[in-house]
């Protein structure tokens, strides 16, 4: 009875009611404070960049806000987009995506050294491959998860499918988002529930591969070497960090004030794309900068939250997986500026210009949602079973000592 109140219930509701019911409140207003933040540096930062390249102030923002109102239709599209039906289309989305890795190596389309895009330095599959190999890869920890210690059926198979991706990313080449991919896949695996000789033999081959990486990619000993000349003096760092360094000096506490920064106008190198966060804290200080990396951190617990009373395995790893995602692209870009890691390349998350970047950060926001919905759902489900089951022992327990009322036979009448 419970079970079928529920389901007429929900079927009488608005499709509007439908679609924020089991929505975590707190995840999308992070997200809506990241993309307005996002909208607000970009333009700030990409005015002077904008008129130089394309003669138009205005042009990235615009393009960013077109992209926007794509990715937050395919988000909402996404909410509604029950996961486990990703079951029978991700092998045609993975097989797509390396597909178009591979059509990037084809049309070897170069701008700043590297062949990344599809068309004129936009659409960037590495972006897209990054969601689909979270999905694909915990779709098949799910399917595989009783055969995961056997390492011939667990290790080497993932092993495989990350290099595979992470191999045709890297030939971009790509380091950050190659490297990315892998990580997400170790944890993937972990939260899968991986012993722990497996995961320190991911952790020995991780490290083994970002030497052997570095040692055959003059990119990687460039960045390295850099990056260890820059810890030992800063006054050696690579310009690109000596200049974020500047414009993080410059915006002290409470920042020079929006669109006052001079930096993204003498050289600062990427500033409305990599170096974004440079512009975020010489222009608002350390306030504005805590203010994002406060969004983040709602945007990351509410994600793992999600994940942690997920209805399945599979829910779990997905909302962990593309939260993981979200948090460590954004934790890279701004220790990289910083001068905390070697540069890597990677993009702000809702800040940073660029179409792929945002669509597909917005699409996997979308992922969670739907994984936050089928949670509430079921909850509303047991508590629906459990009150009627509450109401029917009420009834049973108000009859005193007998636990189920007896009939009684009707007084005849005579007259």
């Amino acid at each position: 009875m419970g079970t079928r109140t529920f389901v007429n219930e929900r079927m009488t509701l608005s499709p509007a009611k439908r679609l924020g019911r089991g929505v975590d409140v707190l995840l999308v207003l992070s997200v809506v404070g990241l993309a307005v933040f996002g909208l607000i540096m970009l333009y700030s930062a990409s005015f002077d960049f904008s008129f130089n390249e394309f003669g138009s102030p205005t042009y990235m923002f615009s393009r960013q806000v077109r992209w926007l109102g794509i990715g937050i239709l395919l988000a909402a599209g996404l909410s509604l987009f029950d996961y486990h039906h990703w079951r029978r289309v991700v092998v045609f989305a993975m097989l797509g995506t390396i597909v178009l890795l591979a059509a990037v190596l084809f049309i070897n389309e170069i701008r700043l050294g590297a062949s990344r895009s599809l068309y004129e330095g936009s659409y960037q599959p590495s972006e897209v491959a990054k969601l689909i190999s979270i999905i694909y890869i915990a779709i098949w920890l799910y399917a595989k998860r009783d055969f995961l210690h056997d390492i011939s059926l667990g290790l080497i198979p993932l092993g495989v499918i990350l290099g595979i991706i992470g191999g045709l990313i890297y030939l971009q080449p790509d380091l950050s988002a190659a490297g990315t991919v892998l990580v997400l896949g170790g944890l993937l695996f972990f939260l899968a529930g991986a012993d722990l000789k497996q995961i320190v033999f991911i952790l020995i081959l991780a490290v083994f591969m970002g030497w052997v990486i570095v040692q055959v990619s003059a990119t990687g000993q460039e960045r390295v070497t850099s990056f260890v000349a820059g810890l030992q003096d800063p006054t050696n760092a690579s310009y690109h960090v000596q200049r974020s360094f500047e414009a993080v000096v410059k915006g002290g506490f409470f920042g020079v004030g929006l669109g006052q920064a001079d930096t993204k106008l003498t050289g600062l190198p990427f500033a409305p794309t990599d170096s974004i966060f440079a512009v975020v804290t010489e222009e608002l200080g350390l306030f504005g900068a805590l203010l994002l990396m406060s969004l983040y951190a709602v945007l990351v617990w509410r994600g793992l939250a999600i994940a942690r009373r997920a209805p399945d395995m599979l829910g779990t790893l997905l909302a962990s997986g593309v939260t993981f995602w979200i948090g460590i692209e954004a934790l890279i870009n701004m220790a990289v500026m910083v001068g905390l890691m070697p540069f890597a390349g990677n993009a702000l998350p809702f800040v940073s210009a660029g179409g792929s970047n945002l669509v597909s950060t917005l699409a996997a926001i979308g992922i969670i949602l739907n994984v936050s919905r089928q949670s509430g759902e079921n909850v509303r489900k047991e508590e629906k079973d459990r009150r009627s089951f509450s109401a029917v022992a009420d009834l049973r327990r108000g009859d005193g000592r007998r636990s189920v009322p007896r009939p009684r036979r009707s007084r005849r009448t005579h007259v």
